[in-house]
């Protein structure tokens, strides 16, 4: 899909108001696969995402949870592109490509549980633009800041369209106090432009700590007090859907409980990365994969 007109404009100079979504949020109608019922997807389209509990059972969730302590032990890893540390330290926050350095991961990935509903949502064919482990231990772990992916996909990857999603597969409990991630409903309906030219290699700074693509304060007040603020309490093998363009972000982990969850990233065939805006140089493709492979379709 090519868009002419961008819609989106973004890292401005001035205060620029909301932005209404172009794009649906549902493609073709939910009918492209079969997972979702139609009060699920009513839900997803209508809040910008959805929490599914037990999809993965105990059994499975182990298996994934020891692969990635497998992988976090792996002091190879410790300064490779796609490592993020925390500040200040060398313990691993996001672990990306977590696919290319897992078989375990790369069948979870073509898992109907996960695929089908991608492909129902995004009325297509997909394939993996991001994949990553976000690891958040207990009394250390670090803040997101509240942030739509899509502002940064599209600034600085050059993805054209709100028509990808994410999916945070849980692989501990995820609760009130360590962390967990909060989504505000609604705000997907919203592009938020934000202030500031962006750096050069911004990317090495913003997955540590992001400064520029965020919201104002403004921005963020005016969404939540449309749509509220939705802290996600799921158990481990729960799965979180969220749209391209949710606000959304999580707190300091100063609780007793690690938080672990996998992410997967997918974006539409049709919705290949183009050049980023502004000049800017294109990022790694650890961050955002620039040529579509491994096309998956529904099963």
């Amino acid at each position: 899909m090519t868009v002419a007109t961008d819609y989106y404009p973004s890292r401005v100079a001035t205060p620029m108001a909301l932005i209404p979504r172009v794009e649906p949020v549902v493609y073709a109608r939910g009918t492209y696969a079969k997972a979702l019922s139609a009060e699920q997807l009513r839900s997803y389209e209508e809040n910008g995402f959805l929490v599914m509990h037990d999809v993965f059972d105990p059994a499975e969730v182990q298996t994934y949870a020891d692969e990635l302590h497998r992988l976090l032990q792996n002091q190879e890893l410790v300064g490779q592109p796609g490592t993020i540390t925390e500040p200040g330290s060398d313990a691993i926050r996001s672990l990306f490509k977590v696919h290319e350095h897992s078989a375990l991961v790369q069948q979870l990935v073509q898992d109907p549980r996960l695929l089908n509903v991608a492909c129902q949502i995004l009325g297509s064919d997909v394939y993996m633009h991001q994949t990553r482990a976000n690891f958040k231990p207990g009394f250390t772990g670090k803040a997101f800041y509240w942030h739509s992916d899509f502002e940064t996909w599209h600034v600085e990857d050059g993805m054209p369209a709100m028509r990808a999603l994410s999916c945070s597969v849980l692989l501990t409990d995820n609760n009130a106090s360590n962390g967990s991630l909060m989504l505000v409903p609604g705000s997907h309906r919203y592009f938020v432009p934000c202030l500031g030219e962006t750096p050069e290699q911004h990317h090495k700074q913003s997955l540590k700590k992001q400064e520029y693509g965020v919201p104002s304060q403004d921005h963020l007040t005016q969404l939540v007090d449309q749509g509220g603020l939705e802290t996600v309490q799921a158990k481990a093998g729960s799965v979180i859907f969220f749209d391209c363009n949710t606000i959304h972000g999580s707190a300091n982990n100063i609780s007793p409980w690690a938080r672990s969850n996998l992410f997967m990233v997918y974006n539409s065939v049709e919705n290949a990365l183009q050049a980023p805006k502004y000049g800017l140089e294109p990022r790694p493709d650890f961050l955002g994969q620039r040529t579509v492979q491994h096309v998956l379709s529904p099963s």
